[in-house]
């Protein structure tokens, strides 16, 4: 073998805080195999982190990729074992036909099973015999990966069904993995994300903030969101390959991943919190129908998952229906002709206005109207703050009852879902595991359907905030994203007040200014009266007794 060969180190790991295969590891190996081959490296590296041989060929990985565009820069690639370099036939003979046409040598450290180190001369095209070991290597190398990948799949689906055992990899936010008795890991309670939690949802169900406020305050406050969160208790740097990236093989990277109102929505919604078991998004569940959990200690009960469960529900105004980001007034104003929601209109240079939504709704309105924005904004705040500014914020705070009823309909749709797989089975395994689940989602269904409702209890407390200061001025137009978060908090305000402004056709030349006869303006509803009458009800009851 020649000496000189200007080599590149090649590096690749699927997961990181996989301590067998790691890259210390990999450089030792292949610094041994280049000092044996008289090969070079000089800082001439590929290292791909998180990166997976079965579904990326080796032209496809970030680093590795860049080299293999650049063949004039390297005589030699030295990887550490075949299953660094591919997992498929397909991609070890593109690499194969690549280092042929390019005259490379192809180096791995250790063959098939742990073997001393094995080269594959390119550099001869005329020389048939290393594109011959390579494709028979490379069947060896696919055979390998599908054992182990069988052997691991049995191996979490085995773990998955045991109640507390956490199969491992990252786990869900405010948790963290602890020894299990009697070997293997369980989930608990992880004390910093979980007054995290407990911040989010004091601010969602007490502040009524909503949850994109909340995470722009977590993020100026440069607390790590629940990715961010788990690299740094490895030990690892912040940000990473985003979702887009990853989509479309891009290098795009992140410094930080940021709290987003999805990402706290998303993590709200898990079943996770309640201390269930998942599987491509359904509850895992044991041979009765009851969820397999993860953890003896779960964050939240299942009523306290419930109640913000609703209250997202709640805050979710859209009902199918267009959303407008910058308005405060959207399902605030109705259209007097059909009842139903404006919506905002702008178009080009003209001022905003809303308008009746029934043609976007495919529905017909007698008397479709229109209103200014300007107009309609102007009107709504000075009666809201009339009516309402001077009286005091009453916070009604829920004690939790039990309410069977969205589990019950999470498992219906859940086997209804099943059910649609039933005769798709050709084997007799597949025919009992089918029934089995059958049976098991059915069993859960009739013990929901008898758990008796419990109600919850309900307490006013004032606040001694008045809805004059909760209201407040818009933020400057250039806080674009601040000014969103107003708007929000502005329509959830109205919304919990009961507020509904009625809104009829205008009459010819009432385009000069607002006509208020067109206008009616409502307040209170069933569990929130209308503070104003609240207020003359009690005064009135202190004139009678005097």
């Amino acid at each position: 073998m020649a000496v000189g060969l200007r080599g590149v180190r090649c590096i690749r790991l699927s997961v990181l805080t996989d301590e067998t295969t790691s890259p210390e590891r990999q450089r030792e190996a292949d610094d041994r195999a280049a000092r044996e081959l008289g090969i070079t490296f000089d800082g001439r590296e590929a290292e791909d982190l998180d990166v997976s041989a079965s579904k990326t060929s080796p032209f496809e990985r970030p680093q590795l990729g860049e080299w293999l565009r650049r063949p004039t820069e390297f005589d030699a690639l030295v990887w550490w074992r075949f299953d660094r370099a591919i997992r498929s036939m397909q991609d070890m003979y593109e690499l194969a036909k690549w280092a042929r046409e390019h005259r490379k040598l192809l180096v791995f450290a250790e063959g098939i099973g742990g073997g001393s180190t094995m080269t594959f001369d390119f550099r001869n095209p005329m020389d048939p015999i290393a594109e011959m070991m390579m494709v028979l290597f490379a069947f060896a190398a696919q055979v390998e990966a599908m054992s182990i990948r069988d052997r691991v799949t049995g191996a979490q689906a085995a773990i998955r069904r045991m109640p507390l055992r956490w199969r491992g990899s990252r786990p869900p936010y405010g948790y963290m993995p602890a020894p299990l008795e009697g070997g293997g890991w369980t989930l608990v309670p992880d004390p910093d994300a979980v007054k995290v939690i407990e911040r989010i949802i004091k601010g969602l169900l007490d502040v009524k903030k909503s949850p994109t406020a909340i995470a722009i305050e977590l993020n100026e406050e440069g607390i790590p969101s629940p990715r961010d969160y788990w690299s740094l208790k490895k030990g690892r740097s912040t940000g990473g390959k985003s979702t887009g990236a990853r989509r479309t093989r891009r290098q795009e990277t992140r410094e930080r991943f940021l709290w987003s109102g999805n990402v706290i929505t998303g993590m709200l919604t898990s079943v996770a919190l309640i201390g269930w078991k998942t599987h491509k998004g359904n509850p895992v569940r044991d041979e009765a129908g009851r969820p397999v959990l993860a953890t003896e200690t779960p964050i939240l009960t299942r009523p306290e998952f419930d109640v913000i469960g609703a209250k997202l529900a709640a805050r979710s105004f859209s009902n199918g229906t267009r959303q407008d980001t910058d308005s405060w007034l959207l399902h605030i104003l109705l259209c007097a002709g059909c009842g139903g929601a404006m919506y905002l209109s702008k178009q080009g240079t003209r001022p905003a206005s809303f308008k009746c939504g029934a043609r976007q709704r495919q529905q017909t309105c007698k008397e479709p109207t229109t209103i200014k924005r300007e107009w309609a904004e102007a009107y709504v705040e000075r009666e809201f703050l009339l009516r309402a500014g001077r009286f005091q914020i009453i916070e009604v705070i829920e004690t939790p009852g039990y309410d069977p009823g969205p589990e019950l309909e999470a498992t219906r749709a859940e086997f209804k879902l099943h059910q649609e797989q039933e005769g798709r089975q050709k084997s007799k395994a597949g025919k009992e595991e089918w029934q089995r689940r059958a049976d098991a989602l059915d069993a859960r269904m009739a013990e929901l359907e008898d758990t008796p409702k419990v109600e919850p209890s309900r307490v006013e407390v004032p606040t001694g905030r008045v809805y004059a200061d909760e209201w407040g001025p818009l933020v400057t137009a250039s806080e674009e994203e601040r000014q969103h978060i107003n708007h929000v908090e502005r329509r959830h305000m109205l919304m919990n007040a009961g507020v509904r402004v009625t809104v009829r056709k205008g009459v010819s030349g009432g385009w000069r200014s607002l006509d208020e006869s067109r206008m009616s303006f409502t307040m209170g509803y069933e569990g929130q009266p209308d503070p104003e009458a609240a207020a003359l009800e009690d005064l009135s009851l202190e004139l009678s007794q005097d």
